[in-house]
């Protein structure tokens, strides 16, 4: 019986050995399986830590074995490799983006691409070996294009500088559009900014020198025709002066006549050579002069207007005297009519010149207040010429009394003559009858100021005759 028993235990064994042989070999190959999934995930681990960390850089503290195998473990590398793969993405895009940065700069600087990749990391300019995205290539790329954006602002100021002075000069010189077309490309940025600049080339070392090389020939040209520019300067600025009825006085005849200018110019171009002075200073003296006189022109503009419509209404005053002492003014000759007709508006005219004059004499005065100096026409104080306008035509005003009051006299002489003696013509009568009233030939002078010692224009008459 006891034998029996002992069969049947030796029996229930083997089949539970035969029963647990199956999972046995199963949890072996899924141990297998396990492993190589853990390895296949360190592999991939380390290899992108070796992309994007320091060389010197262990992906684990602890040492990786088959001590722990479970889910648990598996999952947590799946997340460090998740971490890492999207860190390397981040990464890549940053390096993308800093190399699209520097191909852009190195095409407007005109500079080897390449080379300047190369010189970061060798594996960003090489097919086929994975690029490295570390921090070190990173930083180096960030350097690399901080170093040629520097070098693109530095280059696109003095580029404008360029552009601006041989805007200037040829300007100056009137040069041909023609001759501007070359450099058109060039100047149409004079006022972009640096992000704006992308062109290929637009601030190559070429470039740069092709433009200092022209600059440098307008200058030379410059110097060669300072003296047509400095007396071109010179008339625009009398010019100036002579539509603002201004004067010069001694400091500006000395510093701007024929022979000091020449003998500026032959200072400024030997120092010119010699690289000590800018051959535009007595350009940009004469220039300063000219932007004042056109500044006092601006505020005198109003006055001016208003004398000029005096003076010609002293110029219609004066022909008025003559026609009215025509004694064939209102003969039916030829033109007659228009002359009458012209005789009707220079009397209203006349008659407004005393408001004319009063409302002048305000400004005048208005005007000297405000900027604390004399007002001047062509050399002579506009007031005292107002006030001496005013003293004569009262004078004249007094002599045509007296005189209506001398006629008066005589024609009360007349009178009383003929009631003693009757109606005879006397002899001076029979004799000026007939004759036509010659004109005064003191009427309609020109009244002649002296500026700078010779005659200027005047009004035909500033007084009435």
């Amino acid at each position: 019986m006891q034998r029996k028993t002992m069969a049947h235990k030796g029996c229930g064994l083997r089949e539970e050995l035969s029963a647990i042989v199956p999972y046995l070999e199963e949890m072996k190959k899924r141990k297998v399986e396990r492993w190589n999934q853990i390895l296949d995930v360190i592999g991939k681990i380390k290899k992108i830590s070796s992309e994007i960390r320091p060389a010197d850089f262990v992906p684990f503290k602890a040492p990786v074995d088959q001590s722990d195998l479970s889910c648990r473990r598996l999952e947590e590398l799946r997340m460090e490799l998740q971490s890492l793969e999207k860190e390397k993405s981040e990464r890549l895009k940053q390096v993308m983006d800093y190399l699209n940065t520097l191909h852009s700069l190195c095409k407007v600087l005109a500079v080897d691409f390449k080379q300047t990749i190369s010189d970061v990391h060798p594996s960003l300019d090489e097919d086929g070996v994975p690029m490295n995205i570390s921090n070190t290539t990173i930083e180096r790329l960030a350097l690399a294009i901080q170093r040629l954006r520097e070098t693109k602002i530095e280059r696109m100021q003095k580029l404008q500088d360029l552009s601006s002075t041989m805007l200037e000069l040829w300007n100056l010189m009137d040069t041909p559009i023609e001759e501007q077309q070359s450099f058109q490309n060039i100047t149409c940025n004079i006022a972009a900014s640096e992000p704006e600049i992308t062109e290929a080339n637009a601030l190559s070392i070429d470039v740069m020198n092709f433009v200092e090389a022209e600059v440098l020939r307008l200058e030379q040209l410059k110097v060669s025709k300072m003296k047509d520019l400095v007396l071109k300067k010179q008339t625009e600025l009398e010019e100036h002066r002579r539509r603002a009825h201004l004067v010069g006085d001694e400091h500006y005849a000395t510093q701007f006549n024929i022979e000091a200018i020449e003998a500026v110019i032959n200072v400024v171009i030997v120092c010119f050579i010699a690289g000590a002075i800018d051959p535009s200073l007595l350009l940009e003296q004469i220039e300063a002069y000219i932007a004042t006189v056109k500044e006092d022109a601006f505020s005198r503009k109003d006055i001016l207007e208003r004398v000029e419509r005096w003076l010609n209404a002293c110029e219609e005053e004066a022909w008025l005297e003559d026609y009215s002492k025509d004694d064939n003014r209102y003969n039916a000759g030829r033109g007659a009519h228009i002359m009458l007709k012209r005789a009707e508006k220079a009397r209203v005219l006349v008659n407004k010149i005393p408001g004319i004059v009063d409302v002048l004499t305000n400004k005048v005065i208005a005007w000297e207040k405000e900027r604390g100096t004399e007002f001047t026409y062509d050399g002579v104080s506009l007031l005292s010429m107002l006030d001496d306008y005013r003293i004569v035509r009262e004078e004249k005003e007094q002599e045509k009394k007296r005189q209506r009051d001398q006629k008066k006299l005589e024609d009360q002489f007349k009178a009383e003559q003929e009631l003693l003696y009757g109606s005879k013509p006397s002899p001076s009568s029979r004799s000026n009858s007939g004759k036509k009233l010659t004109r005064n030939p003191s009427a309609g002078t020109n009244r002649r100021l002296s500026v700078g010692g010779g005659p200027v224009r005047t009004p035909k008459s500033l007084t009435p005759q």
